[in-house]
Order: structure tokens, then C-alpha cells, then sequence
């Protein structure tokens, strides 16, 4: 059913999570926005992720990194300006860092992220290293992006990251207008780092997604323990399973939560309650994959000319540098 009329006033940083909630438990195929599983425990459940042997993406883009470090910031010069959407821990993003440092290099770094726990963990990564100034943004990477742009030094050039394969959680259609609104914010000059996971066997791709130990289900079923906590919802979690799925044609991983049995779920404070089937799957992320070409073609598109692409062999994990036209 609809949001009822006489829904709960919610507290200001709870009405946008009900709201969007409640929009996608009401369709009919039902979807819950990945951007929320990043509380607290689901940001250190996705830190333990990137350390399953399973998951290539994070010790791929690591290789890629410290591999190619000294050529990627070699256009900051000497008062670089680094900004980075979603960054996690922030151990990526100081291999870099250690690069601009090593050679004297003052460097104003500035954190975009819509979790404070992993805003924090990546300020103390960074937060040893001579010469480094640290400004967080806790919004929404366009939000924040656009704030760092305009605080940054204008006489030089900036870099922009959006490594791990976040791209790959947004649509064809979302990645389009995500880069444009990215390449909207920089200014000429400036650059973008891409990371993105390339297409390979099934096999892999379900085993990063569905690994043997069950921390990706447990990542996946804490937005629910979220919801419960600040939705004041009523998920019973024995009443659901982890699935995850290659689809093939659309050139993605799906993982879904599904219900065990026929239940009906209340959201008090998004206003509405949800009937479930038995079988019926509620989908949480999209993790799409790429041809080497493909990522290329979507920031030229987007407005960005392609500078270098390295790919990783092992884990087939690219990085793409592009120039701000």
C-alpha cells in the first residue's frame, strides 16, 4: 500500500531514508536503495568484504594504484588538491597521497561521503602524513562534490576519484547522467579517476557476491537490522535468504533478499506496511560490469576525454584517467 496520509512526522536525516524506502517497498517489484546499507556495522561489514579472497576489486585496484601512482599524480604538481567520492577507509586514496608526499608536495584533500563512520576511518588513515590538510563532507557525492570543487585552490588543477567500482552500482542510464552531473562540478583542467570491476566467469562473479563465509549476506541483511532500528520496522531476519545472480544480458550482478514465507512487514515511522510472498525477493544492489571499451565510450559521453586506462590482470579490474575537456 501507499504511504498512509497520517504518517508519523519523521526526524530531520530519517524522512529522505523513509521516504525512499517506502517508495521502493511499494512497487511492485520491490528494491531498497543500496546508498543505505552504509551505516555504522554495514561500512565495517564492507571493509571485511574487501578483504575476502574472493573479492579481487580492492587488492586489484590497489596493485593498479601503486603501480601507476607516480603517472597519475604527476599533473597535480606540487600543490595538489585530491577529491574523493566514497573512499571507504581511505587506504586506496593514501597510496596516492604517499606518491604527492614523497616528492613535497602540499596536498588539500577533501572526503565526500554520506557515512560518518567511513568519512572517520579514511581521515585517520590520512591523518599521519606531513603537509596533508583533510576537509570531510558528510553529504552526497554530487552535494559534496560541489562543495569541494568551490573550496579548492583555482590556479591548479584538480583530481577527482570515484574508485571500487561504485559506478558500477548505478544503471547505463544513472552512470550517464552521474558523470555528466560530475563533469557539470569540475572545472577545465581538472580530472576524473575511475575505478570499475570488468565482465569475467559467472563462477567468480557469484562467489564475490555470495562468498562462502556469508559477510556479504550479513551486509546485505544489516540494512534491514537498520530499517527495524530506525524505521521502527518489524523485519524478521530468520524470514529472509541471500540471493545473488548473474544477469548476463544487462551485464550485472543482482542481489536480492528473499522472503522465506508469506509475511506482512510494518514501516511505522515511512508510513506504509508491505505484504511479501513466499519467494518474493526484495532487490538491493546492482554491481554492473564492463568491457575495457565501454568504460572509456561512458566518460567520453559524459563529457571527459580519456587520458590512460590500466587494467589489472589477475582480478580484471581497470582504472580510467580522463581530462576534464
Amino acid at each position: 500500500m501507499p504511504p498512509s496520509s497520517d504518517a508519523p512526522v519523521l526526524a530531520a536525516g530519517v524522512d529522505e531514508l523513509a521516504a525512499e524506502v517506502a517508495e521502493g517497498l511499494t512497487r511492485p517489484a520491490k528494491r531498497l536503495p543500496s546508498k543505505y546499507l552504509y551505516d555504522a556495522l554495514g561500512s565495517q561489514l564492507f571493509e571485511a568484504i574487501c578483504e575476502l579472497p574472493w573479492y579481487r576489486i580492492t587488492r586489484g585496484e590497489r596493485a593498479l594504484l601503486a603501480r601507476e601512482r607516480a603517472t597519475i599524480t604527476a599533473p597535480l604538481g606540487n600543490r595538489a588538491s585530491v577529491i574523493e567520492l566514497g573512499g571507504g577507509n581511505g587506504e586506496k586514496l593514501a597510496i596516492l597521497i604517499e606518491a604527492l608526499v614523497e616528492r613535497g608536495a602540499r596536498v588539500e584533500t577533501h572526503l565526500v561521503d554520506i557515512s560518518p563512520t567511513a568519512l572517520d576511518l579514511s581521515a585517520r588513515t590520512l591523518g599521519g602524513y606531513p603537509r596533508v590538510s583533510i576537509r570531510c563532507h558528510a553529504a552526497a557525492y554530487l552535494e559534496g562534490l560541489g562543495e569541494a570543487v568551490r573550496e579548492v585552490d583555482g590556479d591548479h588543477p584538480c583530481l577527482a576519484l570515484f574508485l571500487g567500482s561504485n559506478i558500477g552500482n548505478l544503471g547505463p542510464a544513472e552512470s550517464n547522467r552521474f558523470l555528466r552531473a560530475i563533469r557539470s562540478r569540475l572545472r577545465r583542467g581538472d580530472m576524473l579517476l575511475l575505478g570499475a570491476d570488468l565482465v569475467k566467469s559467472e563462477e567468480d562473479l557469484i562467489l564475490a557476491y555470495d562468498d562462502p563465509l556469508g559477510v556479504t549476506a550479513a551486509f546485505n541483511a544489516n540494512l534491514l537490522v537498520r530499517l527495524n532500528r530506525e524505521l521502527d520496522a518489524d523485519f524478521d531476519l530468520a524470514e529472509f535468504d541471500y540471493r545473488a545472480v548473474w544477469n548476463a544480458g544487462a551485464s550485472r550482478v543482482e542481489t536480492y533478499l528473499v522472503s522465506r514465507s508469506e509475511q506482512t512487514v510494518c514501516l511505522p515511522r515511512a508510513g506504509c506496511c508491505i505484504r511479501l510472498a513466499a519467494g518474493e525477493a526484495i532487490w538491493t544492489e546492482s554491481s554492473h560490469k564492463y568491457e575495457r571499451a565501454e568504460i572509456a565510450d561512458l566518460g567520453e559521453r559524459a563529457g571527459f576525454a580519456r587520458r590512460e586506462q590500466w587494467v589489472e590482470p589477475e582480478s580484471k579490474f581497470a582504472l580510467t584517467l580522463f581530462d576534464v575537456r
